[in-house]
């Protein structure tokens, strides 16, 4: 669907893609963290769980945004289009 512009489904792909890579970067700082840990290294290892729980917070975001999104759309008016 297509509201001022906007072509919310692309749209809504991208966030996804945001979210795609949001959510391996989220795996890596989560097993780097344990690999630090493991290795005695216990404020990279904080440093990476905290990293992660920011990941956390971010893509709860995007989620958010995908609603808005929706909503958004919802309720905008249509497309003017203007002959000049």
């Amino acid at each position: 669907m297509c509201t001022n512009g906007i072509n919310t489904g692309q749209f809504e792909m991208m966030i996804e893609q945001i979210d795609d890579h949001l959510k391996l970067e989220r795996r890596w700082a989560h097993a780097l963290g344990h690999k630090a840990g493991d290795a005695g290294y216990e404020n990279v290892s904080k440093k990476l769980h905290e990293a992660q729980a920011l990941i956390d917070d971010v893509r709860a975001l995007l989620d958010e945004a995908k609603d808005a999104l929706e909503d958004d759309a919802e309720a905008a008016g249509g497309v003017t289009v203007e002959l000049v």
